[in-house]
């Protein structure tokens, strides 16, 4: 939901040190666009997610400092340990000159990520992560994303109702034509 959003599907292909590739299929357009490097940081779907932030986050993207260590973010979490993590991004073309991230100490789950706004270095956004669920025994995924801008007031959050991991997708199924068909 919203109605006016169904149907639509996204595909990234990560890349270690380049931007990945994105591409958004719109069902009301009925067509794939894709997502220039040069505006990963525009606005996903009118929401306060940035492209970039639904990009993937690997190592080699960014530099890191550790800064101290406190308990998890949110009331319930609070028996949870967390490292506070300074990370820059590498490329350029990011919107973001640095990120706080917290991470337990166990599984190195993001719990929150306030993001710093380039040129200003003011405080931009606030990302919440809650509601993990772990899959395969294995593999943490949160239900619950909850983004708030600290310029405009606004938020967005993002809920994953059904998550399967091993479902057995085939390359076929990683390509921009198969976006139109996804369900």
């Amino acid at each position: 939901t919203p109605r006016d959003v169904k149907g639509t599907a996204m595909l990234t292909f990560t890349h270690k040190t380049e931007p990945d590739d994105q591409w958004l299929y719109l069902p009301a357009l009925k067509r794939v666009k894709r997502i220039s490097s040069a505006n990963r940081s525009g606005s996903f779907m009118g929401s306060e997610f940035a492209y970039e932030d639904l990009s993937s986050e690997e190592v080699e993207k960014y530099t890191y400092r550790w800064t101290r260590d406190e308990a998890c973010p949110g009331d319930d979490y609070q028996t949870i340990a967390c490292f506070v993590v300074e990370r820059d991004p590498v490329d350029p073309k990011s919107g973001y000159s640095r990120q706080l991230v917290w991470l337990d100490t166990e599984e190195y789950r993001v719990w929150k990520v306030e993001f710093y706004a380039r040129g200003r270095d003011s405080l931009l956004k606030t990302l919440t992560v809650t509601d993990f669920e772990q899959h395969l025994d294995r593999f943490w995924r949160p239900k619950t994303m909850s983004m708030v801008n600290h310029q405009t007031g606004k938020r967005t959050r993002l809920v994953w109702q059904t998550q399967r991991l091993q479902t057995g997708p085939d390359a076929a199924d990683f390509t921009t034509a198969s976006l139109k068909r996804v369900r």
